[in-house]
């Protein structure tokens, strides 16, 4: 098998495990089509605001679940075949799961922002890398109340620590391979960024909504 086909694969790989909406199927299990509320989003954030925290958690580890689940079976797959690209390779199955989540051809192709599912890749992928992103997201909110700008920081520092870390040797990445990886790491950061940009165009005029626990849950409570 040839590393074009092997790509390929990881990609449907991803996609298929990123159709798996957990926040859309817990609010129908809640007889709730969590698109239809808040955002419009089938992602964490609009989940836990609109059904509360529990919601809220069960579909961000779902999500982040299901990207880390993508790569392990990329690297169950190819490990052996191509170890000096393995890497790259569960970066094509987490950017395939980003796809899947973003966009399920089941739904109209109307997911979420890819974000949960993000991380999950990030966390995977080199933890070192989550451990930052964390510490920023965590800050920017607590000073903020901004979700969506904590969310945007995150895939820009995500980028940036991808070069630095791939500079100084610390991914098992071929160098021959090393181009593209980052080139995958920009999609992963400009699909992030994308998705917000209603987001990013409140945040300019002051009209982006802020976190708040106590808005949350009503839905369910009903």
């Amino acid at each position: 098998m040839n590393m074009i086909l092997a790509r390929g694969i990881c990609i449907v790989i991803g996609y298929c495990l990123g159709m798996f909406q957990t926040g859309y199927i817990y609010g129908k299990l809640h007889n709730v089509d969590i698109r239809q509320h808040g955002s419009g989003n089938a992602g964490a954030t609009n989940t836990l605001r609109t059904l509360g925290l529990k919601a809220g958690l069960i579909t961000f580890f779902g999500d982040l679940c299901k990207a880390m689940l993508s790569m392990l079976l990329a690297w169950l797959l190819f490990r052996g075949t191509y170890p000096g690209g393995v890497m790259l390779l569960e970066m094509y199955a987490g950017f395939g799961a980003v796809l899947g989540h973003n966009f399920p051809a089941y739904l109209k192709f109307k997911g979420g922002k890819g974000i949960a599912c993000t991380a999950g890749f990030i966390l995977a992928f080199y933890p070192p890398m989550a451990v930052l992103c964390l510490l920023l997201f965590i800050v920017v909110v607590a000073v903020t109340r901004y979700v969506s700008l904590g969310s945007i920081l995150v895939m820009i520092c995500f980028f940036v620590q991808l070069v630095v870390f791939g500079e100084l040797g610390y991914l098992e990445i071929a160098s021959v391979f090393k181009i593209e990886a980052y080139i995958v790491g920009a999609l992963f950061a400009v699909m992030g960024i994308w998705r917000h940009k209603a987001n990013i165009k409140r945040l300019l005029t002051g009209t982006e909504n802020k976190f708040s626990f106590s808005k949350s849950g009503n839905l369910e409570k009903k």
